[in-house]
């Protein structure tokens, strides 16, 4: 199993805001053209990093814009805001009902619960050391080499 597409998708727009706010309007459109996804999931994400605080959105005529200093934006931040980890805030989902009656399905939960946590913090503390600075520095880099 996969983690889902929404936290790079969420970055790639970022990052697309970061480079090209400056010289054009970003829009929907746009940005579902570079990252090869139909509009609707990109105005998703732009609602999504809004309503984090990452982003102003222009209603209307539209566009996009950062909300914050690029230095202040944490990978973490991005998958927090568009990562539905529901209820629990838990990465891993776990199966509600093992059966108790059995030895395994009993144990099940105390046996990985405290793994699974361990995990995602891990994740989380690796993520919250990279700055969407970083990143932006790191694709404006490679994309100067490619030209």
């Amino acid at each position: 199993m996969q983690i889902s597409s929404r936290f790079t998708i969420g970055t790639h727009v970022l990052v697309m805001i970061a480079l090209k706010g400056d010289c054009t309007k970003v829009t929907s459109d746009m940005i579902a053209e570079s990252v090869g996804v139909n509009p609707v999931i990109i105005r998703k994400t732009l609602s999504q990093l809004k309503k984090a605080g990452l982003i102003h959105v222009a209603r209307g005529t539209g566009g996009a814009e950062m909300a914050k200093e690029l230095e202040t934006i944490t990978l973490l931040d991005v998958y927090r805001a568009v990562e539905c980890l529901g209820k629990t805030g838990q990465l891993f989902g776990f199966h509600e009902h093992p059966n108790p009656a059995c030895p395994i399905g009993n144990n099940i939960h105390g046996v990985l619960d405290g793994k699974l946590k361990e995990i995602q913090l891990a994740m989380e503390k690796e993520m919250a050391q990279i700055s969407l600075e970083q990143v932006v520095k790191e694709a404006k880099m490679k994309m100067e080499v490619a030209s």
